[in-house]
């Protein structure tokens, strides 16, 4: 880009897969935002952008179609493939009148278990063919790419017919031994609820489902889990212990008891997970806490002593489970993330005190 100028699309998303930026902010008033390795950057060679600008920007994306939903909506959430920068995930939205954008750079590739850092029950978890597996944490923290491995595992090992619901997908996959069906909310089906019902017609072994938003989605979810499948979720929750409440707090007094039967038999793990800046801040890396679903954890769920789910989780490390405190304390002592961080970070953080004691 030359200095000062007014930017295209071509340009602004060149410049994020050069910088490796996992987001950027597209503001009036500013000039393009980029996030790298956490942190927000400002462009240091472009005008700050007009609300012209964007409405420019925001063409170069939208059909007709899309164009009218937005001014009926006021913000959407949709799926780019771009020729050079592969696909992103644009959310728009209105401010003060002007529509900006936040865009997330989507992963080219799948990477490695080790790459990403993640724990090695993921991939026993991505090893059973039936029951639930949450995947859970605040936006932004890598959900939907863990999600994207454990397909990629089963698509790379098994056949089966896997079909996942997204809002929007993020990252294609091929189909390997697997058959793969991607559908986006939005431009293929309504709602998750409802493309959710109708999936169970379709002979499906794995469903992947890019987030339980409501009700009728958890509840198919459940359902659809103990009648043999595999049934792969996200939600927005801090923890572990918190996605099982979260879950059965939702529902009802006259259902709790039959929710909570179901996700005692069919829950098989939870992964909640954090991403954390470094000590140098060039990059972030992750911390997580997983719940496997032990006959203790079963159990524990179905007599409705939830509030014990975390003292049994710390206990039972033999069976593969673990604190997001023995993640932040493992990344603090191998000089990976300052202390400050670790404690942001934690859950509990008694817990964590007590583990940089030890």
């Amino acid at each position: 880009m030359n200095d000062h100028t007014k930017v295209t699309l071509d340009q602004i998303l060149r410049v994020a897969r050069q910088y490796n930026a996992s987001d950027l902010h597209l503001i009036e008033g500013l000039p393009p935002a980029y996030r790298v390795g956490g942190d927000i950057i400002l462009a240091s060679n472009c005008d700050p952008l007009t609300r012209e600008d964007l409405g420019g920007l925001a063409a170069e994306f939208l059909n007709e179609e899309q164009r009218a939903r937005l001014e009926r909506e006021r913000e959407m959430c949709i799926s780019y493939r771009h020729p050079e920068c592969g696909r992103i995930r644009l959310s728009l939205y209105h401010r003060l009148g002007a529509v900006e954008m936040a865009i997330r750079m989507c992963n080219l590739e799948v990477k490695t278990s080790a790459d990403l850092g993640l724990p090695e029950m993921v991939d026993k978890l991505a090893q059973l063919t039936s029951g639930l597996i949450i995947i859970t944490g605040p936006t932004g923290t890598g959900k939907t790419t863990t999600m994207n491995y454990i397909i990629d595992s089963i698509n790379s090992s098994r056949r089966a017919k896997i079909i996942t619901i997204e809002d929007p997908v993020e990252f294609e996959h091929q189909h390997r031994r697997s058959l793969i069906t991607q559908i986006e909310v939005g431009t293929d089906t309504r709602d998750f609820a409802h493309c959710l019902r109708h999936i169970l017609r379709l002979d499906p072994n794995v469903i992947a489902i890019g987030e339980m938003r409501d009700l009728e989605t958890m509840e198919t979810a459940l359902a659809a889990a103990e009648t043999g499948h595999l049934v792969l979720a996200t939600l927005h929750t801090p923890g572990t212990v918190g996605t099982v409440e979260r879950i059965v707090s939702s529902f009802d007094g006259p259902r709790q008891p039959q929710v909570v039967m179901q996700l005692s038999s069919t829950l098989q793990g939870v992964v909640a997970q954090r991403l954390i800046p470094t000590v140098d801040k060039k990059r972030r890396v992750l911390a997580t806490e997983v719940l496997v679903a032990t006959s203790a954890v079963r159990t524990t769920i179905r007599d409705g002593k939830l509030h014990q789910l975390y003292n049994v989780m710390i206990t039972a490390r033999s069976a593969g489970m673990h604190s997001m405190e023995d993640s932040l304390a493992e990344l603090y002592r191998r000089g990976e993330i300052t202390l400050d961080n670790a404690y942001a970070a934690a859950l509990v953080p008694e817990q964590l005190k007590r583990l940089l004691k030890d």
